[in-house]
């Protein structure tokens, strides 16, 4: 029983160090990219229609973001002729 808590407890500590630092932070070798993400794919604190990393509900939704790396959203092509924007999209947001 004691093997067990202590590799919870081993398990939950190595979780939270590889969470608390976001990429974005690591360095500033990454940016938010707007209007990338797939559906269910985005990273977290999305905007209206999302709460956090996943939950996006359309493809290339405009208010959700990923990380990418940095100098590279601007140059990012997707269908329809989108680009990824560093800040929030007007474009394909869910129907409330």
């Amino acid at each position: 029983m004691k093997q067990k808590l202590v590799l919870a407890t081993s398990l939950a500590a190595s979780l939270t160090a590889a969470l608390a630092a976001s990429p974005a932070q690591a360095g500033g070798k990454q940016e938010k990219c707007f209007g990338v993400a797939l559906k269910g794919t985005n990273d977290c604190a999305a905007g209206a229609g999302t709460t956090c990393a996943g939950t996006s509900q359309l493809n290339y939704q405009g208010n959700s973001w990923k990380f990418v790396p940095a100098g590279t959203c601007a140059t990012i092509k997707l269908p329809g002729d989108r680009a990824g924007a560093l800040t929030a999209l007007d474009r394909d947001r869910p129907k409330s």
